[in-house]
Protein backbone atom coordinates (compact mmCIF):
# COMPACT_ATOMS: atom_id res chain seq x y z
CA UNK A 1 0.00 0.00 0.00
CA UNK A 2 1.46 3.59 -0.68
CA UNK A 3 0.97 5.70 2.32
CA UNK A 4 -0.59 9.17 0.62
CA UNK A 5 2.20 11.81 1.24
CA UNK A 6 0.10 14.83 2.48
CA UNK A 7 1.05 18.75 2.69
CA UNK A 8 5.46 18.96 3.72
CA UNK A 9 4.76 21.81 5.32
CA UNK A 10 2.64 20.45 8.22
CA UNK A 11 4.05 18.53 11.17
CA UNK A 12 3.35 15.03 11.06
CA UNK A 13 1.46 13.43 14.00
CA UNK A 14 1.71 9.51 14.87
CA UNK A 15 -0.80 8.34 17.31
CA UNK A 16 -3.40 5.75 18.07
CA UNK A 17 -7.24 5.54 17.48
CA UNK A 18 -7.60 5.43 21.29
CA UNK A 19 -10.81 8.16 21.97
CA UNK A 20 -12.26 9.00 19.14
CA UNK A 21 -14.52 12.01 20.12
CA UNK A 22 -11.02 13.24 21.43
CA UNK A 23 -9.18 12.50 18.33
CA UNK A 24 -11.68 13.57 16.72
CA UNK A 25 -11.36 17.15 17.69
CA UNK A 26 -7.86 16.77 18.06
CA UNK A 27 -7.91 16.29 14.09
CA UNK A 28 -9.37 20.27 13.85
CA UNK A 29 -6.10 21.18 14.30
CA UNK A 30 -3.19 22.59 11.47
CA UNK A 31 -1.56 19.18 11.36
CA UNK A 32 -1.68 15.62 10.01
CA UNK A 33 -2.43 12.85 12.00
CA UNK A 34 -1.39 9.03 11.17
CA UNK A 35 -2.83 6.40 12.59
CA UNK A 36 -2.19 2.90 12.24
CA UNK A 37 -4.93 -0.23 11.75
CA UNK A 38 -4.93 -3.82 11.54
CA UNK A 39 -6.80 -6.66 10.22
CA UNK A 40 -8.91 -7.16 13.30
CA UNK A 41 -9.30 -3.41 14.10
CA UNK A 42 -7.77 -3.89 17.51
CA UNK A 43 -7.81 -1.39 20.40
CA UNK A 44 -6.05 1.29 19.00
CA UNK A 45 -5.61 0.29 15.84
CA UNK A 46 -9.32 0.67 14.50
CA UNK A 47 -8.28 3.18 12.32
CA UNK A 48 -10.59 5.92 10.63
CA UNK A 49 -13.61 4.02 11.02
CA UNK A 50 -16.87 4.84 10.16
CA UNK A 51 -18.23 6.85 13.87
CA UNK A 52 -16.33 10.32 12.66
CA UNK A 53 -15.90 12.75 10.34
CA UNK A 54 -12.07 12.35 10.06
CA UNK A 55 -10.78 14.81 7.52
CA UNK A 56 -8.58 14.40 4.84
CA UNK A 57 -5.79 14.96 7.60
CA UNK A 58 -6.15 12.17 8.90
CA UNK A 59 -4.36 9.15 7.61
CA UNK A 60 -4.68 5.22 8.39
CA UNK A 61 -1.93 3.35 7.89
CA UNK A 62 -1.56 -0.46 8.04
CA UNK A 63 0.19 -1.04 11.19
CA UNK A 64 2.94 -3.23 9.40
CA UNK A 65 3.93 0.13 7.14
CA UNK A 66 4.55 2.28 9.92
CA UNK A 67 7.89 1.67 9.81
CA UNK A 68 8.25 3.03 6.90
CA UNK A 69 6.47 6.89 7.23
CA UNK A 70 8.17 9.77 7.69
CA UNK A 71 7.11 11.30 11.17
CA UNK A 72 8.06 14.32 13.13
CA UNK A 73 7.01 13.19 16.61
CA UNK A 74 5.07 10.37 18.18
CA UNK A 75 1.94 10.98 20.71
CA UNK A 76 1.37 7.91 22.89
CA UNK A 77 -2.13 7.58 24.99
CA UNK A 78 -1.54 4.57 26.81
CA UNK A 79 0.69 2.89 29.14
CA UNK A 80 0.65 0.23 26.08
CA UNK A 81 1.07 2.36 23.48
CA UNK A 82 4.24 3.36 25.58
CA UNK A 83 5.81 -0.02 26.90
CA UNK A 84 4.51 -2.40 24.10
CA UNK A 85 3.09 -0.78 20.95
CA UNK A 86 5.84 1.06 20.26
CA UNK A 87 8.33 -1.28 20.04
CA UNK A 88 6.22 -3.28 17.69
CA UNK A 89 5.24 -1.15 14.88
CA UNK A 90 7.78 2.03 15.15
CA UNK A 91 11.42 1.51 13.62
CA UNK A 92 14.57 2.38 15.51
CA UNK A 93 14.62 5.64 14.10
CA UNK A 94 11.17 5.98 15.06
CA UNK A 95 11.71 5.59 18.56
CA UNK A 96 14.11 8.29 18.40
CA UNK A 97 11.57 11.04 17.49
CA UNK A 98 10.36 13.44 19.80
CA UNK A 99 7.51 12.31 21.64
CA UNK A 100 4.36 13.63 24.11
CA UNK A 101 2.16 11.14 26.44
CA UNK A 102 -1.86 12.58 26.32
CA UNK A 103 -2.92 11.31 29.55
CA UNK A 104 -6.64 11.49 28.92
CA UNK A 105 -7.24 10.12 33.25
CA UNK A 106 -6.71 10.92 36.72
CA UNK A 107 -4.74 7.74 38.73
CA UNK A 108 -6.93 4.87 39.09
CA UNK A 109 -4.79 4.00 42.42
CA UNK A 110 -3.78 6.23 44.77
CA UNK A 111 -4.85 10.09 43.62
CA UNK A 112 -1.97 11.58 45.03
CA UNK A 113 1.17 9.10 45.31
CA UNK A 114 1.04 6.95 41.85
CA UNK A 115 3.73 7.69 39.88
CA UNK A 116 2.83 8.21 36.30
CA UNK A 117 3.97 4.60 34.23
CA UNK A 118 5.44 6.49 31.65
CA UNK A 119 8.96 7.79 33.45
CA UNK A 120 11.00 9.13 30.63
CA UNK A 121 11.56 12.59 32.13
CA UNK A 122 12.27 14.14 27.97
CA UNK A 123 8.49 12.83 26.91
CA UNK A 124 6.22 16.17 27.39
CA UNK A 125 3.40 14.82 29.13
CA UNK A 126 0.02 16.43 28.52
CA UNK A 127 -3.09 16.27 30.76
CA UNK A 128 -6.54 17.30 30.07
CA UNK A 129 -7.59 19.08 33.19
CA UNK A 130 -5.39 20.74 36.01
CA UNK A 131 -6.72 18.00 38.46
CA UNK A 132 -5.38 15.13 36.45
CA UNK A 133 -1.92 16.86 36.78
CA UNK A 134 -2.47 17.79 40.31
CA UNK A 135 -2.69 14.03 41.21
CA UNK A 136 0.04 12.56 38.94
CA UNK A 137 3.31 11.82 40.23
CA UNK A 138 5.58 12.33 36.99
CA UNK A 139 8.84 13.13 36.62
CA UNK A 140 8.73 14.25 32.71
CA UNK A 141 10.84 17.94 32.30
CA UNK A 142 7.78 19.20 31.21
CA UNK A 143 4.26 18.80 32.19
CA UNK A 144 1.38 20.96 30.58
CA UNK A 145 -2.68 20.82 30.61
CA UNK A 146 -4.63 21.41 27.57
CA UNK A 147 -7.94 22.07 28.24
CA UNK A 148 -10.84 20.33 26.02
CA UNK A 149 -12.07 21.78 22.72
CA UNK A 150 -15.12 21.19 21.37
CA UNK A 151 -17.02 22.93 18.71
CA UNK A 152 -19.99 24.71 18.58
CA UNK A 153 -22.40 21.99 17.57
CA UNK A 154 -25.60 24.57 16.52
CA UNK A 155 -27.90 22.89 17.95
CA UNK A 156 -30.50 24.52 20.59
CA UNK A 157 -31.74 23.04 23.74
CA UNK A 158 -35.40 21.75 23.91
CA UNK A 159 -35.92 20.42 26.89
CA UNK A 160 -39.45 18.81 25.98
CA UNK A 161 -38.87 15.63 27.40
CA UNK A 162 -39.62 15.38 31.07
CA UNK A 163 -36.44 13.24 30.95
CA UNK A 164 -33.17 13.56 32.45
CA UNK A 165 -30.31 11.85 30.07
CA UNK A 166 -26.85 9.94 31.14
CA UNK A 167 -24.00 9.63 28.06
CA UNK A 168 -21.26 6.96 29.09
CA UNK A 169 -19.90 4.62 27.35
CA UNK A 170 -20.10 0.90 29.29
CA UNK A 171 -21.09 2.21 32.14
CA UNK A 172 -22.04 -0.07 34.65
CA UNK A 173 -19.09 -2.64 33.37
CA UNK A 174 -16.68 -0.16 34.59
CA UNK A 175 -17.10 -0.38 38.46
CA UNK A 176 -18.05 2.35 41.25
CA UNK A 177 -15.21 5.08 39.68
CA UNK A 178 -17.99 5.45 36.70
CA UNK A 179 -21.37 5.65 38.76
CA UNK A 180 -23.64 2.88 37.61
CA UNK A 181 -24.73 2.11 41.30
CA UNK A 182 -25.57 5.82 41.86
CA UNK A 183 -27.52 5.73 38.30
CA UNK A 184 -29.42 3.05 38.93
CA UNK A 185 -30.26 4.72 42.22
CA UNK A 186 -31.33 7.94 41.03
CA UNK A 187 -33.09 5.96 38.53
CA UNK A 188 -35.83 4.99 40.79
CA UNK A 189 -36.11 8.27 41.61
CA UNK A 190 -36.54 10.49 38.67
CA UNK A 191 -37.20 9.49 34.76
CA UNK A 192 -33.60 9.08 33.44
CA UNK A 193 -32.71 7.48 29.72
CA UNK A 194 -29.19 5.94 29.47
CA UNK A 195 -27.18 6.06 26.10
CA UNK A 196 -23.48 4.64 25.24
CA UNK A 197 -21.71 1.36 23.84
CA UNK A 198 -22.45 -1.33 25.64
CA UNK A 199 -25.56 0.27 28.11
CA UNK A 200 -28.84 -1.59 26.00
CA UNK A 201 -28.03 -4.74 28.49
CA UNK A 202 -28.55 -2.78 31.39
CA UNK A 203 -31.94 -0.98 30.03
CA UNK A 204 -30.15 1.71 28.31
CA UNK A 205 -30.77 3.23 24.90
CA UNK A 206 -27.36 1.73 22.96
CA UNK A 207 -25.36 4.13 21.37
CA UNK A 208 -25.97 6.93 19.79
CA UNK A 209 -23.72 8.14 16.64
CA UNK A 210 -21.68 11.08 17.65
CA UNK A 211 -22.60 12.91 14.43
CA UNK A 212 -25.99 13.19 15.67
CA UNK A 213 -25.45 12.93 19.80
CA UNK A 214 -26.07 17.11 20.50
CA UNK A 215 -29.45 17.19 18.35
CA UNK A 216 -30.70 13.73 20.65
CA UNK A 217 -29.54 14.80 24.40
CA UNK A 218 -31.06 18.06 23.37
CA UNK A 219 -34.52 16.92 23.44
CA UNK A 220 -33.76 15.90 27.45
CA UNK A 221 -34.76 18.41 30.31
CA UNK A 222 -31.24 17.70 31.78
CA UNK A 223 -27.92 15.89 31.38
CA UNK A 224 -26.61 14.01 34.21
CA UNK A 225 -23.11 12.90 35.10
CA UNK A 226 -23.24 10.68 37.76
CA UNK A 227 -19.33 10.11 37.46
CA UNK A 228 -17.20 9.64 40.72
CA UNK A 229 -13.80 10.51 39.69
CA UNK A 230 -12.48 10.83 36.22
CA UNK A 231 -11.50 13.96 33.98
CA UNK A 232 -13.93 16.52 32.34
CA UNK A 233 -16.00 14.04 30.26
CA UNK A 234 -15.87 15.89 26.46
CA UNK A 235 -19.93 14.47 26.42
CA UNK A 236 -20.82 16.95 29.42
CA UNK A 237 -19.06 19.78 27.28
CA UNK A 238 -20.87 18.79 24.50
CA UNK A 239 -24.36 18.84 26.62
CA UNK A 240 -23.22 22.60 27.96
CA UNK A 241 -22.52 23.86 24.58
CA UNK A 242 -26.53 22.64 23.37
CA UNK A 243 -27.35 24.77 26.39
CA UNK A 244 -28.58 22.12 28.30
CA UNK A 245 -28.33 22.22 32.25
CA UNK A 246 -26.14 19.73 33.94
CA UNK A 247 -26.69 18.11 36.98
CA UNK A 248 -23.64 16.31 38.47
CA UNK A 249 -20.83 15.12 41.23
CA UNK A 250 -18.83 18.26 42.35
CA UNK A 251 -15.61 15.81 42.05
CA UNK A 252 -12.16 16.48 40.29
CA UNK A 253 -12.45 19.32 37.63
CA UNK A 254 -16.31 19.58 37.91
CA UNK A 255 -15.92 21.61 41.33
CA UNK A 256 -13.80 24.22 39.26
CA UNK A 257 -16.05 24.20 36.07
CA UNK A 258 -19.64 24.59 38.02
CA UNK A 259 -20.93 26.78 40.61
CA UNK A 260 -23.96 25.17 42.43
CA UNK A 261 -27.30 26.79 41.37
CA UNK A 262 -25.09 28.77 38.60
CA UNK A 263 -24.61 27.61 35.77
CA UNK A 264 -25.12 23.57 36.99
CA UNK A 265 -26.32 21.66 39.88
CA UNK A 266 -23.18 20.32 41.37
CA UNK A 267 -22.98 18.50 44.86
CA UNK A 268 -21.86 15.28 46.52
CA UNK A 269 -25.14 14.99 48.30
CA UNK A 270 -27.35 12.55 45.63
CA UNK A 271 -30.59 13.43 47.71
CA UNK A 272 -29.86 17.06 46.76
CA UNK A 273 -29.20 16.37 42.75
CA UNK A 274 -32.58 14.42 43.06
CA UNK A 275 -34.24 17.05 44.28
CA UNK A 276 -32.75 19.20 41.97
CA UNK A 277 -33.67 17.04 39.29
CA UNK A 278 -37.18 16.98 40.13
CA UNK A 279 -36.92 21.22 40.46
CA UNK A 280 -35.62 21.15 36.61
CA UNK A 281 -38.17 18.09 35.30
CA UNK A 282 -41.26 21.17 37.39
CA UNK A 283 -39.51 24.24 36.12
CA UNK A 284 -38.59 24.49 32.51
CA UNK A 285 -37.88 28.13 33.08
CA UNK A 286 -35.48 27.58 35.78
CA UNK A 287 -33.61 24.64 33.72
CA UNK A 288 -32.83 26.76 30.63
CA UNK A 289 -31.03 30.02 33.05
CA UNK A 290 -29.08 27.28 34.26
CA UNK A 291 -28.73 25.83 30.54
CA UNK A 292 -27.63 29.23 29.34
CA UNK A 293 -25.31 29.67 31.97
CA UNK A 294 -23.46 26.26 31.14
CA UNK A 295 -23.41 27.17 27.90
CA UNK A 296 -21.63 30.51 28.44
CA UNK A 297 -19.22 29.04 30.42
CA UNK A 298 -18.56 26.29 27.69
CA UNK A 299 -17.70 28.93 24.98
CA UNK A 300 -15.60 30.48 27.25
CA UNK A 301 -13.53 27.63 28.22
CA UNK A 302 -13.60 24.98 25.19
CA UNK A 303 -12.87 26.94 22.19
CA UNK A 304 -11.87 24.44 19.60
CA UNK A 305 -9.67 27.12 18.38
CA UNK A 306 -7.88 27.55 21.65
CA UNK A 307 -7.22 23.88 21.80
CA UNK A 308 -6.15 22.92 18.44
CA UNK A 309 -4.10 26.31 18.83
CA UNK A 310 -2.19 24.64 22.12
CA UNK A 311 -1.78 21.40 20.65
CA UNK A 312 0.16 22.67 17.70
CA UNK A 313 2.13 24.29 19.74
CA UNK A 314 3.03 21.60 22.16
CA UNK A 315 3.69 19.44 19.40
CA UNK A 316 5.95 22.46 17.88
CA UNK A 317 7.76 22.47 21.29
CA UNK A 318 8.56 18.85 21.38
CA UNK A 319 10.17 18.81 17.75
CA UNK A 320 12.23 22.17 18.94
CA UNK A 321 13.27 20.35 22.27
CA UNK A 322 14.52 17.40 20.48
CA UNK A 323 16.34 19.62 17.61
CA UNK A 324 17.82 22.03 20.15
CA UNK A 325 18.99 19.07 22.07
CA UNK A 326 20.75 16.96 19.01
CA UNK A 327 22.56 20.48 18.31
CA UNK A 328 23.74 20.59 22.16
CA UNK A 329 25.20 17.05 21.60
CA UNK A 330 26.80 17.65 18.64
CA UNK A 331 28.57 20.48 20.02
CA UNK A 332 30.24 18.39 22.82
CA UNK A 333 31.79 15.33 20.49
Amino acid sequence: MTVPIPDTNKLKIFTWHIHGSYLYYLSLGDYIIYIPADPERSDGYGGRGNTFPFGDNVIEIPAEEVRNVQFDCVLYQTPKNFTTDRYEVLSERQLDLPALYLEHNPPSDHPADTRHPMTDPDVIMVHVTHYNKLMWKSNARINVVIEHGVPDPGIAWSGHLERGIVVINNMHQRGRRLGGDLFDAVRRQVPLDLAGMGTAAYGGLGEVPHTVLPSFISQYRFFFNPIRYTSFGLAVCEAMLTGMPVVALATTEYATVFQNGVNAYVHTNIDYLVECMHRLLQDKDEAGRLGQAARQTALEMFDIGRFTSEWKNIFQVAVNNKKTHEKENSFYQ
